[in-house]
């Protein structure tokens, strides 16, 4: 078994995540150069409205201005993580295991797969069918459909084969945010969330305790 610590951040401004990751990161590689134990960290949490742009992303997939922004009370931020814009808000379930893959064995194509099967196991326990797109990555419903819709993005930084960033599951989320973005970089293909789909707010920890134990069974975690 892998070695890893669970940690709940809870509601946590953006910028302050994202210091925590590059901390913890660092830590990884510091343990890894060393040649000490292996601690892998899966964190959870939640973010104040905020839009971020991948750094493969185009910023016109952002569509409105400074001062739109603020009177939606939101934030934007450029981010490292692979992809384009998406959206992070209350009632979404936004995840960073920062995973060395070394020590899992896992290529980053698998690792991502990893992701999306755990998401989609979620998914499962709520009768909500949803799946991989070919050639996007997250998680989806009816794909190869006209009414495709995203209902988790995926995008995730891999330096020293050590992950940051990682995934955002809509599960009570307000999704009017999506709509001042092209999601991931889409402008034919929608957004949803477990409540849309399900027609009443799942309960929301409940949801986060079955995916953590979704991401503990497939990468084979310890928690200390």
């Amino acid at each position: 078994m892998n070695r890893a610590q669970y940690i709940d951040f809870g509601l946590k401004e953006y910028r302050e995540a994202w210091q925590e990751q590059e901390r913890y990161h660092n830590e990884l590689v510091e343990a890894k150069k060393n040649k000490t134990e292996t601690v892998h960290k899966l964190i959870f949490n939640e973010h104040p409205h905020v839009f971020t742009l991948g750094k493969s992303g185009q910023q016109n997939n952002l569509l409105i201005n400074d001062e739109f922004l603020k009177k939606i009370n939101a934030s934007y931020y450029q981010s490292n993580r692979g992809g384009d814009i998406t959206y992070h808000g209350p009632g979404q379930i936004v995840g960073y295991p920062i995973f060395d893959l070394e020590i899992l064995k896992l290529g980053v194509k698998e690792y991502i797969h990893m992701l999306e099967t755990a998401i989609v196991r979620t998914l499962a326990g709520y009768n909500i069918a949803a799946s991989p797109l070919e050639g996007a990555t997250g998680v989806w419903l009816d794909i190869n459909t006209p009414n495709a819709r995203k209902i988790c993005a995926i995008g995730v930084r891999v330096s020293k084969a050590i992950t940051m960033h990682g995934f955002a599951l809509n599960v009570n989320t307000d999704l009017k945010y999506f709509s001042y973005i092209n999601p991931c970089g889409f402008i034919d293909k929608g957004v949803t969330s477990m409540e849309k789909e399900l027609g009443v707010k799942p309960e929301f920890e409940e949801v986060k305790q079955k995916l953590k134990n979704h991401l503990i069974d497939l990468f084979k975690l310890n928690l200390i």
